[in-house]
């Protein structure tokens, strides 16, 4: 794994049924390296069903990292991170809040697209990952992070907030503050002087009754992490 690269699968016991990407990390290298290890990256069952991994994509450096779920059937598709519907409406949505012109970051607490299929049909419906799957997937998360430090991280959503906060996060309860980049580790000073705020995932927006004011909402939200930014 040295130089960049990572672990052979081949030669890691029980591929997927772990629940750790850790050992597919590699020990050296930017997200470049990052990002090839992870398309081989067999840590959790996910892997076996979707097309790829999509992993986050953006600057090295940019100020602003946005944290969605998982990719949906477009992500999966097209190995890029918010290409489907709620991703151009959370791109709309950073427009209005001001910050359409930030170089920003975006990537998924969950690198695999997990579905079921529906009854009738091809279509693939999407699956929230359970907490194993996310744990599982969190080393590659965690090693964006220390490499982006940015500013300012954007939760999009409670799979995205627990990832970062804790299996007891609530988005209704923490949305649109701003608070301290938690610790990524065990030691308290693994962490970074930028700043956390939680707010809805898009496809919540979608889904609401009253579109308009959920999507106002995430607005609102957004224009806080806009303002700190300024």
């Amino acid at each position: 794994m040295a130089d960049g690269t990572s672990a052979n699968p081949g030669t890691l016991p029980s591929v997927g049924r772990q629940y750790d990407a850790g050992p597919y990390l590699p020990r050296h290298g930017g997200l470049g390296a990052l990002r090839r290890a992870a398309a081989g990256c067999q840590g959790c069952p996910l892997f076996e069903h979707a097309t790829q991994t999509v992993f986050g994509a953006g600057p090295a450096h940019a100020r602003l990292l946005l944290v969605g779920e998982q990719p949906g059937d477009q992500e999966d598709r097209q190995g890029e991170p918010f290409v489907g519907p709620a991703g151009r409406l959370l791109h709309r949505a950073l427009e209005e809040a001001g910050l359409g012109d930030e170089d920003t970051y975006v990537t998924n607490a969950v690198k695999h697209f997990k579905f079921t299929t529906a009854a009738r049909g091809k279509r693939r419906i999407h699956k929230a990952p359970n907490l194993r799957e996310m744990s599982a997937c969190r080393p590659w998360l965690v090693a964006e992070l220390r490499l982006v430090e940015p500013e300012v991280v954007v939760v999009l959503g409670a799979t995205a907030g627990r990832a970062l906060l804790g299996s007891s996060f609530k988005v209704g309860e923490q949305r649109g503050v701003l608070r301290p980049m938690p610790a990524l580790g065990e030691d308290p000073s693994d962490s970074w002087p930028g700043q956390l705020l939680a707010t809805v995932h898009p496809s919540s927006v979608l889904r609401s009754d009253d579109r308009e004011a959920a999507f106002r909402g995430l607005v609102g939200d957004l224009s806080v992490a806009a303002a700190a930014l300024a």
